[in-house]
């Protein structure tokens, strides 16, 4: 078994290998979606910075990714030692569910990924900094089971949302200083405790996934009054810090980084008091709306920082 184990990852790493590298691609097209590329890194480079990334994740090695040593490399709050420690000492394997966001200015590569850790489902949220076309930083959370994330259930989690996936037509798209005011009603809304009184620009078919449930939106049945978005109701999480971690201004998505504060964690049976919740949380926005909310979050102690001032 060990040996087959072996031989999958070197071929998995003879196929990293294969990857074309980030070359400096052409000038942007003026007015083209995304803006100029930061640091030489357009669209399908970065995509392949991640596909790349995952790929090492699952051959169990670093050694061959275009990086600008030393990477800052975060898992859960936590500063870890890149390829070597955190995700990086478990066996991993991929799945088919892989949602990224790509942020062509800012030169960030983000993605949900639904992974196999140890043999066990585990759902992991990240994003990569990059300079020059290459890694610079990796920050990161892995959700490994209920108790990790509150919420668990990763066997709804199987194929991407037309919702998320659908592409803007050039009418639709939004600037990426309305993207980034649109997706913000968000986190002030959970801040005044009410997605009303901030007049959250929420579509009519708006949904919204957390760790593979659906917690409001058309057929939700979590809570009463879930299935309106909007008016459903929310809790007061007056001490919610967030900022922005990517924005995808081709696809319309918008990825914020949260930290949700004290009275954000459910009480239950031997979890401990003072927790928060860590979330990456993905925001389709298009036409000066909210269409969709879908978001990976994790367990934290409450007095823990997010970390990452890029």
């Amino acid at each position: 078994m060990n040996g087959m184990i072996r031989i999958a990852r070197l071929g998995l790493l003879a196929g990293l290998l294969a990857l074309p590298g980030c070359s400096t691609p052409p000038p942007a097209e003026h007015g083209s979606a995304g803006g100029a590329p930061h640091g030489g890194c357009d669209r399908a480079c970065l995509t392949r910075l991640m596909t790349q990334y995952l790929l090492a994740l699952q051959a169990g090695t670093a050694a061959h990714l275009r990086i600008g040593a030393p990477v800052h490399f975060t898992e859960d709050q936590s500063e870890r030692v890149f390829g070597k420690e955190g995700i990086w000492s478990s066996h991993v394997a991929l799945t088919d569910y892989r949602f990224d966001i790509i942020d062509v200015r800012a030169g960030v590569a983000a993605a949900l990924v639904k992974v196999q850790v140890d043999g066990a489902p585990a759902l992991m949220a990240l994003r990569l900094l990059t300079h020059g076309g290459r890694i610079a930083g990796v920050e990161s959370i892995v959700v490994h089971s209920r108790d990790d994330g509150m919420i668990f259930k990763i066997d709804a989690i199987q194929k991407l949302s037309p919702a998320m996936t659908y592409t803007p037509a050039a009418p639709q798209r939004d600037s990426r200083a309305d993207l980034i005011a649109a997706a913000s009603h968000y986190p002030h809304g959970l801040q005044t405790g009410s997605f009303e009184k901030v007049d959250a620009p929420f579509a009519a078919e708006a949904y919204r996934f957390e760790n593979g449930q659906l917690m409001a939106g058309p057929g939700c049945t979590f809570f009463k009054g879930c299935e309106h978005i909007k008016s459903q109701k929310i809790p007061t999480l007056a001490k919610l810090v967030y900022r922005i971690a990517a924005v995808d201004e081709e696809q319309g998505v918008v990825l914020i980084r949260m930290d949700f504060g004290p009275g954000s964690v459910f009480d239950a049976p031997n979890r401990p008091k003072g927790q928060s919740l860590s979330v990456f949380e993905a925001f389709k926005v298009y036409g000066g709306q909210i269409h969709a909310v879908e978001a990976f979050m994790k367990v934290k102690p409450a007095a823990q920082p997010l970390g990452w001032d890029d």
